[in-house]
């Protein structure tokens, strides 16, 4: 009991050492499938803020995903593996894509996608700030709508995003009640779009 005691210690030092290309490579590696609340802020060029919602996540790699917004609006984006589906409850509209274009150089690739979408970004070590492990990750691709992409790691994992797009906004994602590798429904993973729903894109 004591040696397996010393070994979370140890095990739980290493993690807090470690820097923020590590801490994405570990998560990518040993975060297999995950559930979590989010609370998503959006500022303005200016630094206004402009938005704020809330909502769960959860993801199975590779390429399976749910973020559910519950509010202000109630919206549902969905990665079956093959597709994304997107969701507009109050417009009754659903927008489907292919999934290789639709993750690109995209959050969702490097919370929910395998470790080839590591290749999209180059990767620079952030350092430590608010008591987490940061790494930046700026799209390879010119047409990307993301400029860069920051990740901080805590002890539980992952627990803020704050990505910059090419209009200059801003939006902080805040992680919550983090589940590492639960034990997830697979029929999250899969969208029919709802009767009289309008359904554009790749169908």
């Amino acid at each position: 009991m004591r040696r397996l005691l010393i070994l979370a210690l140890l095990g739980a030092a290493t993690a807090a050492d470690a820097g923020g290309i590590d801490r994405l490579n570990q998560f990518m590696t040993v975060t297999q499938a995950a559930t979590a609340d989010f609370e998503q802020r959006i500022y303005g060029r200016e630094g206004r803020l402009v938005q704020e919602s809330r909502g769960t996540f959860a993801f199975s790699r590779p390429g399976r995903f749910r973020w559910t917004y519950a509010k202000p609006y109630a919206q549902l984006i969905v990665g079956d593996g093959a597709r994304v589906w997107i969701y507009d409850e109050e417009l009754r509209q659903v927008t489907v894509r292919k999934l290789d274009v639709a993750l690109g150089a995209t959050p969702a690739a490097l919370l929910a996608g395998s470790n080839a979408a590591l290749k999209a970004f180059t990767l620079t070590d952030g350092g430590a700030k608010d008591g987490l492990e940061w790494v930046e990750a700026v799209p390879r691709e010119q047409e990307s709508s993301f400029e860069r992409i920051r990740m901080g790691f805590g002890f539980s994992g992952i627990e803020r995003m704050e990505l910059t797009d090419t209009f200059g906004q801003t939006t902080e994602l805040r992680f919550t009640d983090f589940q590492r590798n639960p034990r997830v429904d697979a029929a999250l993973f899969r969208f029919v779009p709802p009767p009289g729903a309008d359904v554009i894109g790749d169908k």
